[in-house]
C-alpha cells in the first residue's frame, strides 16, 4: 500500500533552518510528481512547493519563494524540502502528498515551529 512518512520538523528560531524529508514507499515513486503542503492551526491546507518527476520543474508559493527547496532522490524514493529563513508564519503542519491516478495520498505530516 501507499506510505508517505514524513520527518524533519522541529522548534527553530526565526532566521533558522531545518530539512523535511518524506520517505515514500508501495507505489512507482519517480513515475508521479511530488508536493509538499502546509497547514496552520484555523487555515486551509496549502500547496507549498511542488517538483515533477525527475526534479526538472520545480514550483513554490510565492509566500516561500527564495527561501525553500524542494527536490527529490528517485533512488532512494525521497522527497526533501529545505527551508531557509525561517519566519514565524512558516509554523505549520507539513504534509508529503502524491495524487496516484485520480486519489490523494497524504503523510501523517510533521510539525515546523518558528519561535522565539
Amino acid at each position: 500500500q501507499v506510505q508517505l512518512v514524513e520527518s524533519g520538523g522541529g522548534l527553530v528560531q526565526p532566521g533558522g533552518a531545518l530539512r523535511l524529508s518524506c520517505a515514500a514507499s508501495g507505489f512507482s515513486f519517480s513515475t508521479y510528481p511530488m508536493n509538499w503542503y502546509r497547514q496552520a492551526p484555523g487555515k486551509e491546507r496549502e500547496l507549498v512547493a511542488g517538483i515533477s518527476r525527475f526534479g526538472g520543474t520545480v514550483d513554490y508559493a510565492d509566500s516561500v519563494k527564495g527561501r525553500f527547496t524542494i527536490s527529490r532522490d528517485n533512488a532512494k524514493n525521497t522527497v526533501y524540502l529545505q527551508m531557509n529563513s525561517l519566519k514565524p508564519e512558516d509554523t505549520a503542519m507539513y504534509y508529503c502528498h502524491a495524487r496516484i491516478y485520480t486519489y490523494d495520498y497524504w503523510g501523517q505530516g510533521t510539525q515546523v515551529t518558528v519561535s522565539s
